[in-house]
């Protein structure tokens, strides 16, 4: 079935204004500062607010000061996963809020997306990061040659870091594909080739 014959409509609806009791708190908690907007996958998961509560923890995490990852190497990660599973809503917010403080080209943020990653667009270092996502990603597992690669720059807390990110934005992911999160004006958009 060809993407043009299917609805994108949002399965679950992101909540609007007025939100009921309890909900405007529990949004602003999971609104970092400085957001353009309440995002709509924050609005969409806060339709179950006790599951929503219980993420924010694992997710502010993973995206604040208390990670051992640097921020270019979990948004590598995140960026990976999100391609690799479809998910643009979630890219691209990643790629428009945190793409230019990781440092990320234009040439990067296209070889972390193509479906076959260009791996001579990066660095060794970032190639690997890449390649754990793929490999993750196709077998639920890590080879034995690229862990060793992997653990020569990352160590252990590191590395279940890692893959404790990739599976999270799995997740991530299967809830922005599913419930057909729409798309926030001021994300960033799958390159065409992608």
């Amino acid at each position: 079935m060809s993407s043009a014959s299917v609805s994108s409509a949002p399965r679950i609806t992101p909540l609007e204004p007025p939100f009921p009791e309890g909900i405007a708190e529990l949004l602003q908690k999971m609104t970092p500062p400085g957001a353009p907007n309440i995002l709509a996958l924050f609005r969409v998961l806060a339709v179950n607010p006790k599951l929503s509560e219980r993420m924010m923890g694992m997710g502010g995490y993973f995206l604040g000061k208390p990670s051992l990852l640097s921020l270019r190497d979990r948004e590598i990660v995140i960026n990976r996963v999100c391609a690799l599973c479809g998910a643009e809503y979630e890219w691209g917010v990643h790629v428009a809020a945190f793409g230019e403080a990781a440092g990320f080209s234009k040439q990067e943020i296209a070889a972390f997306t193509a479906q076959t990653p260009k791996l001579d667009a990066l660095s060794a270092r970032d190639a690997l990061l890449v390649r754990m996502a793929d490999e993750l990603h196709a077998t639920s597992n890590v080879s034995d040659a690229l862990w060793l690669e992997l653990a020569a720059h990352w160590q252990p807390p590191q590395l279940l870091e890692l893959l404790m990110l990739a599976g999270w934005y799995h997740a991530i992911a299967y809830v922005c594909n599913a419930a057909r999160v729409p798309l926030e004006q001021w994300q960033a958009r799958f390159p065409a080739a992608a």
